[in-house]
């Protein structure tokens, strides 16, 4: 214990008076300037960035957040990155060779760097082009899911069954965005052959209006669910078409609803939804 006391008062305390002070100097002022900066981005991004005439509230609010985290992470990074080489400075560890070095690595792995290098610009397109945001419906080839992080290197996404997809934004060739600007309801109904097309299009058409006046649901329709064509002749039965919109991320609520009603109704006005049949002939 007398040897610990004596190495503190020897050797620690003496470089916190001199120089110890200047480091916790620095970590404090990094954490200062972190939580400064990032209030000034978020009210700089929610200020410059302009919306469309097409967009909704809530579209242009993923936008913004979208970019704030973007903007504040990299932040974060740069910040940290200077307070370690003033620490380390401070600390007697020279600088300047561990550069040097630092810029021999980075040609050497160069050739394994045009990978990060790939992701990171298509991140930049993807961000300011704005094709999809943070809390987006998307799919990327066979992965599919609501996306919860977005970086300049890579996009994260979360499916239905709760699985997390990672993927680098140089692997992405193509993606679909399931919920930008507005959803369609896009549903295929059959009915039997015997049916009165006339008063099965007359039935979906009243329940269509019926729903999309329902105080639950006219805030989320944009374009009441209509029928549209016919669409298909199957080996049983007639395929309708029925088409509207929705607000986005609204379609699957608002299409799950509609095939409720839709069954109710067809069963209170004695249209038959069909099941496959077979018709099996005799030999005599």
């Amino acid at each position: 214990m007398e040897k610990i006391i004596s190495i503190f008062q020897e050797q620690v305390y003496p470089w916190i008076i001199s120089d110890g002070w200047r480091v916790l100097a620095i970590i404090i002022a990094t954490f200062i300037i972190n939580k400064f900066s990032s209030v000034i981005i978020t009210r700089f991004v929610r200020k410059i960035v302009v919306a469309k005439n097409h967009s909704s509230e809530e579209a242009e609010e993923k936008r913004e957040n979208t970019l704030i985290a973007i903007l504040v992470n990299s932040e974060r990074v740069l910040i940290w990155v200077v307070a370690g080489m003033m620490i380390l400075s401070e600390i007697g560890v020279a600088i300047g060779p561990l550069m040097a070095a630092a810029g021999v690595v980075g040609i050497a792995f160069g050739f394994g760097g045009q990978y990060l290098i790939k992701d990171l610009i298509s991140g930049l397109f993807i961000i300011f082009e704005n094709q999809y945001r943070v809390g987006d419906v998307i799919k990327v080839g066979d992965a599919g899911g609501m996306v919860e992080d977005i970086t300049l290197r890579l996009t994260t996404i979360r499916d239905l069954d709760g699985t997390v997809h990672h993927i680098p934004h140089g692997e992405i060739t193509k993606v679909a965005n399931l919920s930008k600007e507005f959803a369609r309801i896009n549903l295929n109904i059959g009915v039997s052959y015997d049916s009165d097309l006339e008063r099965v299009i007359s039935v979906i058409n009243a329940v269509g209006d019926e729903m999309a006046q329902d105080s639950k649901w006219k805030e989320v329709i944009l374009s009441r669910p209509q029928f549209l064509r016919v669409d298909d002749f199957a080996d049983s039965s007639i395929e309708i078409k029925i088409l509207g919109e929705t607000k986005p991320l609204k379609q699957w609520e608002v299409t799950g609803e509609l095939r409720k009603r839709l069954k109710i109704a067809f069963d209170k006005e004695g249209i038959e939804i069909p099941f496959p049949q077979r018709v099996i002939h005799n030999a005599k």
